[in-house]
C-alpha cells in the first residue's frame, strides 16, 4: 500500500494544537503500518522549515521518529517540497532515510505510472509567486539567508511571513486549474495517475486518459490518499479509523 499525505502544516498555531496535529497524523500512519510500502509527503508537511548546517527546527520528533523507523525497516519515504517547506538540505536523507525532491517525481506502483508534485505555482492566479519561486529555491539566495540570519532570527522571520502571506489557501478556481493541468499531463504523457496537494481541496477524478487525486489538506480536513492493487482511494481519518470518501477501482 502507498500512502499520500499533503499539507499538514505542522507548526502553525499554538504549540498544544501543533502537538495534537502531530499525534493525530502519527495515529493515522500507525493504523496502516502493517501494509504500507511507500509514503509520499506531498509538501507543506511543516508550515515552516529551514534547515541550517547544524540546526533544524525543534518539534515533531514523534512523527520524524516513526518515519525514520519505517525507513529502517524498508518502507520508502519520499518527501516533495511544498511552498512552505522547501529549504531542506541533508537532514531528511541522513536522519530519516528518506528521499527529498524539490519539484516532481514519477514512480511505478502496481504496474501503473504515477506522477507526483506539491502543485504550487501551477495556476494562473499564482503568477506572482511563480515569478519569485526560482529565486526562493536557488542555492545562492537560500545560502545567503542562512548565513546572514541566525537560526532563531531566520526561522522567526519565515514564520512571520508565513502568517502574513501564507495562510490563505488557493481558491476553487485555482483548484480547477490544477485539476485541468493534471488532465493535460495524463493526455499528453505516458502517465496513468497524477497526485498533487497544495489546493487544500480533496479531489478524485477519473478520465479515459487516467486518474487524478488531490490528497487535500490534512490540517483542515484529515484527508489523505491510498493506492493499492485494488485502486486509488481518497480517505478521511475520523480519529480512530480511515473512512473511504471516494475510490477508483482498477
Amino acid at each position: 500500500m502507498v500512502l499520500i499525505v499533503s499539507d499538514a502544516h505542522l507548526g502553525e498555531g499554538p504549540a498544544d494544537s501543533a502537538r495534537h496535529e502531530e499525534r493525530t497524523l502519527v495515529r493515522c500512519l500507525k493504523a496502516h503500518q502493517a501494509r504500507v510500502t511507500h509514503v509520499y509527503l506531498l509538501g507543506d508537511l511543516f508550515d515552516c522549515f529551514i534547515e541550517y548546517r547544524h540546526v533544524v527546527p525543534r518539534g515533531f520528533v514523534r512523527l520524524q521518529g516513526l518515519l525514520a523507523t519505517w525507513a529502517d525497516r524498508g518502507v520508502e519515504i519520499t518527501y516533495l517540497a511544498g511552498n512552505h517547506d522547501p529549504w531542506h538540505r541533508t537532514y531528511v536523507r541522513n536522519e530519516w532515510g528518506a528521499q527529498f525532491v524539490q519539484e516532481s517525481v514519477v514512480a511505478t506502483h502496481f504496474g501503473r505510472r504515477l506522477y507526483l508534485r506539491h502543485g504550487d505555482g501551477l495556476s494562473r492566479s499564482a503568477q506572482p509567486y511563480r515569478r519569485i519561486k526560482p529565486l526562493l529555491r536557488h542555492p545562492v539566495p537560500t545560502a545567503l539567508y542562512r548565513w546572514l540570519l541566525p537560526a532563531d532570527v531566520g526561522m522567526g522571520l519565515a514564520r512571520w511571513v508565513s502568517r502574513q502571506y501564507g495562510g490563505k489557501p488557493p481558491s476553487l478556481h485555482a483548484a480547477g486549474e490544477v485539476r485541468a493541468l493534471a488532465h493535460t499531463i495524463l493526455r499528453r504523457t505516458p502517465i496513468d495517475m497524477v497526485a498533487m496537494g497544495h489546493t487544500h481541496i480533496a479531489d478524485l477524478q477519473s478520465w479515459p486518459a487516467g486518474h487524478y487525486i488531490n490528497a487535500g489538506c490534512w490540517r483542515d480536513d484529515r484527508t489523505f490518499a491510498r493506492l493499492d492493487a485494488r485502486g486509488l482511494h481518497l480517505s478521511h481519518w475520523n480519529g480512530w479509523a480511515a473512512e473511504e470518501v471516494d475510490a477508483v477501482l482498477f
